[in-house]
């Protein structure tokens, strides 16, 4: 079984591929400097289970080469997670229609490209999975992040759209919305938030939840406002979820 990881780096992406590697999956981690993780690659036990791959997730030709690549390699992809991100803090009342159109490319155009280079393959064998990586920007957005926020919004409503549709040919398509800063130590560190990936991919179709809002019990709900700027304006988000426990 074939994990494809669009937008690995070295904090969730390698935990990422850890927990699906310890899951018995192979991985293809897409990045667009694949190099950095050479070194995390010659470290596991197996290297060879692990494949690197340079693509631009705002790019529709790049990913698809990529995609090629990686049949190549290891065949079709079983398990999809796209990570990727335009993460350039921007004022939204001020915010150029091209930035946003930019932020919209990778967010949520290079989502639906990878979905649709892994779909035959899944609707041929009637089943898959696949996990968009969200964001409480989503839920609760901050003018501070303008484009994020709004491609944010945009993938989870294309996620929850793809829930609905792709579920009946046992395809599972899930959001994961983390709402803290994902770093070491702590309820966000990388490893706690990837189990959450891995135990919605192991998840029942006749139980499959189509979001996952991480905040576990005791974590900032305001986490995008640490001034609490907007305090007065905004509206606590909701885990939708469990509290993380150990890695497995």
């Amino acid at each position: 079984m074939l994990c494809t990881i669009v937008g690995a780096g070295p904090g969730l992406g390698v935990a990422l591929a850890g927990r699906f590697l310890r899951g018995g999956c192979d991985v293809a981690l897409v990045s667009r400097s694949p190099g950095r993780l050479e070194q995390w690659r010659q470290a596991h036990p197996q290297p060879e289970r692990v494949g690197l791959f340079a693509a631009d997730a705002g790019s529709s030709e790049s990913l698809g080469g990529a995609f090629e690549a990686i049949r190549s390699w290891r065949g079709e992809t079983s398990i999809l997670i796209y990570n990727a991100a335009d993460m350039i803090p921007n004022q939204v009342a001020s915010l150029d229609s091209a930035l946003m159109a930019e932020a919209m490319r990778v967010d949520v155009g290079g989502a639906l490209t990878c979905v649709q280079e892994v779909l035959p393959a899944m609707r041929k064998e009637g089943r898959g999975t696949i996990l968009l990586t969200g964001g409480g920007l989503a839920l609760e957005p901050y003018p501070e992040w303008g484009s994020l926020a709004a491609g944010k919004a945009a993938l989870r409503s294309v996620g929850l759209s793809l829930f609905k549709e792709l579920l009946p040919a046992g395809i599972h398509v899930a959001v994961v919305a983390v709402c803290g800063i994902v770093e070491p130590g702590g309820p966000f560190s990388p490893d706690l938030v990837a189990e959450q990936y891995w135990q919605l991919h192991k998840q029942p179709l006749d139980q499959a939840q189509r979001e996952l809002v991480y905040l576990p019990k005791g974590a900032d709900p305001y986490y995008n406002d640490p001034r609490r700027r907007h305090r007065g304006t905004s509206q606590p988000i909701r885990a939708v979820g469990v509290d993380p426990g150990p890695p497995t």
